[in-house]
C-alpha cells in the first residue's frame, strides 16, 4: 500500500483523534507526516509512537508567523510539501460549566476564539500551503477539515457550526483561486458528522451513562452508529493520493447518511 509514496505532508491538530488518525493512514501508505498540534505532550508522544517517517513540531494555527516557520522548514528538510491538512478545530465547549454558546447568550470572546482556530487557522493554512507549493515546485492538495455542522445549524453550538460552514466557502475559494493561477494544486474539504473522538468528551461524558448518551447521539442516523477516525482517515488518503486528480472545490459528506433523508423538525424546550 503506497498510494502516497514519497509525499511529504503537514497535519495540524494531530496530537490526537481525527488528525492523529489521518497520521497514521497516511503513514501507511508511504508519506512522510510532519504532526503539528499546540499539545507539544500529545504531538510528541504521537509522532515517537509511530516511528520513521513521522516527526513532530509545535504550530499554533492561529500565528501566521508559526506556518511560515514550519513551512520553510518543511521545504529546507524535503524540499517540497505535497499535502496540508488543515484539521486543527475547537467546538468552544468545554465539560462542566461550560458557557452558552447559542445565538441568543453566547459571549463575543468566545465566538471569536471559535473563529481564531475553525477559520483564521484554516485561512492562514490554506495561505501557508499554497505559498510552499509554489515554491516547491508541485502539485499539491489541500484538505480542510469542516463538519456537517457547517450544513445545518446548531443551536446551542452556534459558533462552531458558523465556522465550520465558514471553512467549506473558503475551500471553494482556494480552489478557484489554485485553478485560476494555473496552479496544480487542490482544495477540498471533509465534512464529518459524529466521529468517536475525544472531542466528544465533553457533550457524552466518560461515565457509565456515556453509551446511551452516544447512542441518543445518532438515534437520527440511518447507520445508527458514530463514525470512526479510520473511516474519516481513508476518505483523506483518497483525496491526498494522486487517485482525486480531478477532483477539487467539493465537499465530502460522512455522515451515515443523516442527510440523505428528512431533518428532525426543532423540538421545544421543556418548562
Amino acid at each position: 500500500m503506497h498510494r502516497l509514496a514519497g509525499k511529504v505532508t503537514l497535519i495540524s491538530g494531530a496530537a490526537r483523534g481525527i488528525g492523529l488518525g489521518i497520521a497514521r493512514a497516511f503513514l501507511a501508505e508511504g508519506a512522510r507526516v510532519v504532526l503539528t498540534d499546540i499539545d507539544d505532550h500529545h504531538g510528541a508522544r504521537a509522532a515517537a509512537d509511530l516511528g520513521d517517517g513521522a516527526a513532530y513540531r509545535r504550530l499554533d494555527v492561529r500565528e501566521a508567523a508559526g506556518w511560515e516557520a514550519a513551512t520553510t522548514a518543511i521545504l529546507a528538510d524535503h524540499g517540497r510539501l505535497d499535502v496540508v491538512v488543515n484539521n486543527a478545530g475547537i467546538t468552544g465547549l468545554a465539560a462542566g460549566d461550560s458557557p452558552p454558546h447559542d445565538p441568543e447568550h453566547a459571549a463575543l470572546a468566545d465566538w471569536r476564539a471559535v473563529f481564531a482556530t475553525n477559520c483564521d487557522g484554516v485561512f492562514l493554512g490554506c495561505q501557508a500551503a499554497i505559498r510552499a507549493m509554489r515554491r516547491g515546485g508541485g502539485a499539491g492538495s489541500i484538505i480542510n477539515l469542516s463538519s456537517r455542522s457547517g450544513l445545518v445549524g446548531i443551536p446551542r453550538a452556534a459558533a462552531y457550526a458558523a465556522s465550520k460552514a465558514a471553512v467549506r466557502h473558503h475551500t471553494r475559494s482556494v480552489a478557484l483561486y489554485c485553478a485560476e493561477e494555473g496552479l496544480p494544486i487542490r482544495c477540498n474539504a471533509i465534512l464529518p458528522a459524529a466521529i468517536d473522538t475525544p472531542m466528544w468528551d465533553a457533550l457524552v461524558g466518560t461515565g457509565p451513562e456515556r453509551a446511551a448518551r452516544m447512542a441518543a447521539f445518532v438515534d437520527d442516523c440511518p447507520l445508527r452508529r458514530f463514525g470512526t477516525v479510520a473511516e474519516v482517515a481513508a476518505l483523506a488518503v483518497y483525496l491526498a493520493s494522486d487517485e482525486s486528480g480531478y477532483v477539487t472545490g467539493a465537499d465530502h459528506v460522512i455522515d451515515g447518511g443523516t442527510l440523505a433523508g428528512m431533518a428532525t423538525p426543532p423540538r421545544p424546550r421543556a418548562g
